[in-house]
């Protein structure tokens, strides 16, 4: 069963908004853990797999919109950030 055609697009698409932000959540947790200037009591090891179980929610609900990668602009993207990388000093 396609969960999407059970809720609809909005609610799916609401669902990824959500899921996104929980993933970045878990993404700026880790940075914290990370450069230890500003202390959370969530360990390495959760954060990590919090980190990979919102990706995972992420990317199931992008399936659910069919939403696909572009192999062309990631690439374009990857060399912009190379550039970027490589000019910052």
């Amino acid at each position: 069963m396609k969960i999407i055609e059970e809720i609809g697009e909005a609610a799916m698409l609401e669902q990824l908004a959500e899921e996104c932000t929980e993933l970045a959540k878990a993404a700026l947790t880790m940075a914290r853990i990370i450069r230890k200037e500003n202390p959370t009591p969530v360990t390495e090891k959760d954060a990590i797999a919090n980190i990979r179980e919102e990706y995972t929610d992420v990317v199931q609900c992008a399936g659910e919109l069919s939403l696909t990668v572009d192999e062309e602009q990631m690439a374009r993207k990857h060399e912009r950030w190379e550039k970027r990388v490589r000019d910052r000093t």
